[in-house]
């Protein structure tokens, strides 16, 4: 048997968010509006977090978010709102835009550094601790945007070189940020934190390397920075915290950034990294085959990401239960759990109806259970 941990992650995971609940969208939209304050906002959010908690408990899941309920998009956990010096820059099209299977596309917004970046407080420390008050029987779990977010949207142009003239200094006060964040959830109890790092998958997309290229960046030494950098936050992780990492290729309302497989950052993305497991998007043919998985050191676990949210469509279990065995020709099966490739609702808008939501809850679990005893 491995030593791969799994408590956690456990067999079956989730990965972050969930729908966001018709009342609280109009909530958000009241208190855009004026006509509710923050403290109404809050009472909301409040209630229906307590939901889903119960929710995820109810389905035996033993991990559990907040859904990511506070949060417009899971990038505003940390990096859009939890450092100084970041300012939302215009959309951008083209190579980075998000397509979906017919051809729809959104352009995505590019985050820009016009000052030092700096800790701007405990960003998640409150949530986090109403969560852990909601949770009975379930491990709470807190996500935060990967480090290679803004430089992989913004590139060098949008990081001022007035204020950076060298590129590792940034770098270095992002991490120290990280750094900073995950002491004050250790000290208020957290010990399981997610980063959502999804620059690195994208990599293995030939248009997402070209559009890097268009704009003067290698796709090799941006892989090589990255990973240093998602070391450099791993580093700084506090002691009985575990920190997972889940990679995916863009999810916003049922379309995408980019595919391709995990084959060309596999080496660096499983043995270099000083991360002990990940959830990995594996819901469709563009996340490529199981085959690069053969990098993984044998004391890591991957959490396959085989259940799809970009659709309401429910996976059968066996269909569930193939992947799984599948993956099992390359990684031992005791490495191995199950979750969906990404959060229910990246953003706000979700693309299915509760009860399909529901629905992919309870295979889930039915299929963990029956091949783990989870």
């Amino acid at each position: 048997m491995s030593s791969a941990p799994h408590n956690p992650p456990f067999r079956a995971e989730l990965i972050g968010s969930l729908l966001r609940p018709q009342r609280l969208k109009d909530a958000r939209h009241r208190h855009g509006a004026g006509e509710i304050g923050d403290a109404e906002l809050r009472r909301i959010e409040d209630e229906e977090i307590r939901k889903v908690v119960k929710l995820q408990e109810d389905h035996g899941f033993r991990v559990a978010t907040d859904g990511e309920l506070r949060r417009d998009t899971y990038s505003d956990s940390f990096t859009t709102h939890g450092i100084t010096g970041l300012k939302e820059g215009p959309d951008l099209g083209g190579t980075f835009a998000y397509t979906d299977a017919s051809g729809d596309r959104i352009p995505q917004r590019v985050p820009q550094i016009v000052d030092k970046v700096r800790w701007a407080g405990p960003t998640n420390v409150a949530d986090f601790r109403f969560l852990s008050s909601c949770v009975t029987t379930a491990l709470p779990k807190v996500t935060l945007p990967g480090p290679a977010y803004i430089h992989f949207r913004s590139g060098r142009a949008n990081i001022s070189r007035d204020v950076y003239p060298k590129l590792d200094d940034f770098w270095s006060d992002l991490a120290g940020a990280y750094h900073q964040e995950m002491a004050a959830l250790a000290d208020a109890g957290c010990r399981y934190i997610q980063i959502d790092e999804t620059s690195i998958a994208k990599l293995g997309d030939p248009k997402i390397r070209e559009g890097m290229a268009a704009r003067g960046d290698n796709w090799e030494e941006l892989l090589e920075t990255y990973t240093d950098a998602v070391n450099a936050v791993a580093d700084g992780v506090p002691s009985g915290v575990a920190l997972g990492m889940h990679l995916c290729r863009g999810n916003k309302a049922g379309h995408w950034q980019a595919e391709g497989g995990y084959d060309v950052v596999a080496e660096k993305l499983f043995r270099k990294l000083r991360i002990r497991f990940y959830f990995l998007e594996y819901d469709s043919p563009r996340a490529g085959s199981f085959e690069p998985l053969r990098a993984l050191p044998g004391d890591k676990t991957v959490v396959i990401g085989a259940m799809t949210t970009k659709s309401g469509d429910l996976e059968s279990a066996e269909t569930l239960k193939a992947r799984i065995q599948e993956a099992a020709k390359v990684v031992d099966r005791d490495r191995l759990a199950l979750s969906p490739q990404c959060g229910f609702s990246s953003s706000v808008d979700g693309v299915m109806s509760p009860a399909q939501q529901d629905a992919k809850l309870t295979r889930l679990m039915d299929v963990a259970r029956d091949i783990w005893g989870a």
